[in-house]
């Protein structure tokens, strides 16, 4: 009876050694490759097959994947689908994020308004005007929120931060409606110092906190 190694020295062709295997490893190399790039197309494609299929399938979502990759580039907005997709603006002071709830523009007040007051500069409405063109590409609804930092302030006109914020959001909502912008469109909201970016306790901190912000939502996002 023949024992392992002779059994195996026969089977094998004359002239062929274990080593000449080696191009398995290779062939098992590119299979991981393959797999590898098979389930990043499939993670790229939108959900429901019959929507990727009529949208043009895997390169149509790698397409609309692109943008949400290149915010702060400078490219003017977009929107596809039910959620709009804003690229920064190249405007200093005005930058833009993309969250669940819409694409929102922050704007630093010292932009837009003198301390403690809530009629625009002439800055204020060059800064607000020079979104409008990026706006007009957007059909959605336009949510502008004031918001303050923590100290109070009590003056006739402005018994408290609330109404500070919100007279800064509707001026900033006003002159958007002389620049053509459909009021409907449109809601005015003063927070006051309710929804904080930083902390208050330093002067960099309330600065931040001290903004308004155009939060633009579909229409069918509600």
């Amino acid at each position: 009876m023949l024992d392992r190694d002779t059994r195996h020295a026969l089977e094998m062709p004359a002239g062929q050694s274990e080593s000449d295997e080696s191009w398995l490893t290779s062939y098992l190399d590119v299979l991981t490759l393959l797999i590898t790039l098979f389930v990043l197309l499939l993670a790229l494609s939108p959900p429901g097959g019959s929507e990727a299929d009529e949208g043009g399938g895997i390169g149509a979502s790698v397409a609309e994947a692109l943008p949400l990759a290149t915010l702060a580039t400078g490219i003017y907005p977009r929107h596809s689908g039910l959620q709009p997709q804003m690229v920064a603006l190249d405007i200093p002071g005005v930058s833009v994020s993309q969250g669940q709830g819409g694409v929102t523009l922050r704007i630093d007040d010292n932009l837009l308004f003198p301390s403690g007051e809530a009629v625009l500069t002439a800055q204020g409405q060059d800064v607000i005007e020079s979104v409008i063109e990026a706006l007009a590409t957007f059909d959605g609804q336009i949510s502008v929120e004031g918001h303050t930092d923590n100290i109070p302030i009590a003056t006739p006109r402005f018994p408290s931060n609330w109404e500070l914020s919100a007279g800064r959001a509707i001026a900033v909502m006003r002159h958007l409606e002389r620049q053509g912008v459909a009021i409907s469109r449109m809601r005015a909201v003063g927070y006051a110092d309710t929804q904080p970016m930083e902390s208050n306790a330093t002067p960099d901190g309330r600065a931040a906190n001290r903004r308004v912000e155009l939060l633009l939502r579909h229409q069918s996002e509600g």
